[in-house]
């Protein structure tokens, strides 16, 4: 009698570990040994070597991505008073940074076939009181940057790009991050690029904000002991940062691989009646290939699905299932009631599939092979 098939975890951390386990072991030893444990040699080292990476001038690694978010709207000095545009189709992380600050989320519709912020929408949220726009480069595919960046430009708004499921992502060769005025990231386990724990980052090639950065990351603080302004404890350690360091230098390969998985799935579920995700952005067309954080799909089957695959010991999860303006904390926050239908309907239909670089063809099949049983 055969085994029966193993399961399949949405993200399998442990082998992606096991791959890497010397080099990861002998940086974790090292940082230990060390015993610099806070802003130590592997955070300083790890800043300058994703600074050439992503190809920006300063970056500037923090405890965790809804940190990156909330001080880069400090950094910009955004308060009480001042609206902020972003979409309602993502974590709450993203409006939460606003109302860290005292700001006012106002959110506009989603592209039904990108999910990501919709341009065009973008006039309609407008008001003397707008200050910035957080784009979220959702599940891994690039925004239309460009249409986003010329709309801020012609009315003097910030960008700060949300870039915790787009690491690696690029556009026209520049990486997601590093198009607005600030680019803002996390390293929780699951991401493309994750540490054992939480961490983060802010990116900008502006001298001014990345000080400011600076200072409120380390308790409002330049010199040690000197304050001028209220801050944050908001600090990578040096055990993470080590952790990060080996991973960065593999990114790409990481990266490949997830689109190795999606472009799979795709092939094998082409003739399924479901919309597939986009693995190139159809603004930019070849120039932005999605890294695919996850892999979501639109069923209106999804509750049938989800239970064919759990049958089958195969792990789904709904990346969300509650648009933003819905969440009572944040409708809170909301000068007046407002309706996203596409983000509503997606909401209702998205389903997410596993997808890690270590998936392989014959474990893809499989979950399609039950997907197809169940749309045939």
């Amino acid at each position: 009698m055969s085994a029966s098939p193993s399961p399949v975890p949405m993200v399998d951390l442990r082998q992606q570990y096991l791959s890497m386990k010397e080099s990861i072991d002998k940086a974790i030893a090292e940082s230990i040994d060390a015993t610099r444990f806070i802003m130590g040699p592997n955070v300083q080292a790890f800043e300058r070597e994703a600074a050439e990476y992503l190809g920006v001038k300063h970056a500037l690694s923090c405890a965790n991505g809804t940190d990156a978010l909330h001080l880069a709207l400090r950094a910009l000095g955004l308060g009480p008073g001042d609206e902020v545009i972003t979409t309602p189709f993502t974590f709450i992380a993203t409006a939460e940074a606003i109302a860290y600050v005292g700001a006012t989320p106002v959110f506009v519709d989603i592209d039904p076939n990108t999910f990501n912020i919709d341009p065009t929408a973008l006039p309609a949220a407008l008001s003397e009181r707008t200050r910035a726009i957080i784009p979220v480069h959702l599940f891994g595919l690039p925004c239309d940057m460009t249409a986003i960046a010329q709309f801020a430009s012609e009315h003097k708004l910030y960008v700060v790009e949300d870039c915790a499921q787009s690491f690696g992502a690029s556009v026209a060769s520049k990486q997601t991050g590093t198009m607005g005025d600030i680019g803002c990231y996390s390293f929780f386990p699951s991401k493309n690029l994750g540490c054992f724990g939480d961490g983060g980052m802010l990116v900008s090639n502006n001298d001014e904000l990345a000080e400011h950065i600076r200072v409120f990351r380390a308790h409002g603080s330049k010199v040690q002991y000197h304050h001028s302004v209220i801050g944050y404890n908001s600090r990578l350690d040096d055990i993470q940062a080590a952790i990060l360091r080996q991973k960065l230098a593999h990114i790409d390969t990481f990266n490949t691989q997830r689109l190795r998985v999606a472009t799979r799935y795709c092939k094998n579920l082409s003739d399924a009646n479901l919309q597939l995700p986009l693995l190139k952005s159809p603004v930019t067309q070849s120039a932005a290939t999605s890294v695919f954080h996850q892999f979501t799909l639109l069923t209106d089957r999804r509750a049938e699905l989800q239970q064919a695959l759990q049958q089958a010991d195969v792990a789904s999860a709904v990346y969300y299932p509650i648009p933003l303006h819905k969440q009572a904390a944040i409708a809170a926050h909301l000068t007046k009631a407002s309706h996203y239908p596409i983000a509503e309907s997606l909401s209702e239909r998205c389903l997410s599939l596993p997808i890690y670089p270590e998936l392989d063809d014959i474990t893809v099949d499989r979950i399609c092979a039950v997907i197809k049983s169940v749309l045939k």
